[in-house]
């Protein structure tokens, strides 16, 4: 992060930038563009807010739509003008209904405000006209819950995910796509083996560094890859970044990232999530912790 003042606001790296086409047309900087740069300004870490029930509890708040409101406002506070990425999970609002999702859609768009990137976590994944539905909810400029980047589910094949990754290019946003999950049950369907004898995570990856060529700094389709996996038994060098789920409750520290990511680590992005937020409700010992896991990664990936 490049200032250690807890009061302090770096620079914001949100929103869009415009770079000529020759068509008289500006188009939206990319997302790896822009996240590659957040991550070297703010620190390579992506925080989550998961506001379920017993965190509210433990903050001392009631689990409704109060409680779920004063969480969000406090974390985004906290955290937006000074980490990378901040990564809302949609179910923890969609579970209060319309009234959830209106505290998303504001909290998405103040922690843009305040220059952090917003990765929907949402892990939509169809086919056809709903497909491209999801992808206009979250990718699409116009809409009330527009984010940087989103989680998807290819397991309907990588090609369902056309519509999102066509309109995340458009608006300059990035996709995330479940590769290695961290949970112990996806291995089943990812580490399956393909007709050629590819695992179906490395099919993915494949897919994504297809997706990834040519681009600089950083490509804007990213995976999914659990920091708890230990030896990954895939190649991660897809060109885009690596989100990095299991970081302090699940289990992973910084420490272990060399070692799972091996030469990819430089463009793993961690998420934290209980990790963090269990030190609020007090902002400045919000940050604190955010500001521990920033270091520590950077030492960790600079050592590797």
């Amino acid at each position: 992060m490049t200032d250690r003042t807890p009061g302090a606001t770096p620079t914001a790296v949100s929103g869009t930038t415009p770079v000529g086409t020759g068509t008289g047309r500006p188009v939206p900087e990319p997302f790896g563009a822009r996240l590659r740069r957040a991550m070297d300004t703010r620190g390579p870490l992506c925080v989550g807010i998961d506001p379920h029930g017993s965190l509210l509890t433990a903050w001392g708040l009631d689990d409704d739509v109060a409680g779920l409101e004063r969480f969000t406002r406090t974390t985004v506070e906290a955290l937006a003008d000074r980490v990378a990425v901040l990564k809302p999970q949609s179910a923890f609002f969609e579970r209060f209904g319309s009234r959830g999702v209106a505290v998303l859609e504001k909290a998405v768009a103040e922690a843009r405000a305040a220059g952090a990137l917003v990765l929907m976590d949402a892990k939509r994944g169809d086919i056809g006209s709903t497909m491209d539905a999801y992808a206009r909810t979250y990718l699409a400029p116009d809409s009330p819950l527009f984010s940087d980047a989103v989680t998807v589910s290819p397991y309907l094949g990588f090609g369902s995910l056309r519509p999102a990754l066509d309109a995340a290019a458009a608006a300059g946003s990035g996709v995330f796509v479940l590769a290695l999950t961290s949970n112990p049950e996806g291995a089943e369907v990812q580490r399956a083996t393909a007709a050629d004898g590819r695992s179906l995570a490395q099919v993915m990856l494949d897919h994504l560094a297809a997706e990834n060529a040519g681009a600089t700094p950083l490509g804007s389709a990213g995976a999914v890859v659990g920091a708890t996996l230990g030896d990954p038994g895939a190649d991660l060098a897809i060109n885009g970044p690596l989100l990095a789920p299991g970081i302090g409750a699940q289990g992973a520290t910084p420490a272990d990232l060399p070692r799972v990511f091996g030469a990819a680590v430089g463009d793993v992005v961690p998420s934290v999530s209980r990790g963090v937020l269990r030190h609020g409700p007090d902002v400045s010992a919000l940050r604190e912790a955010a500001l521990r896991f920033a270091d520590e990664v950077r030492t960790a990936v600079a050592g590797g």
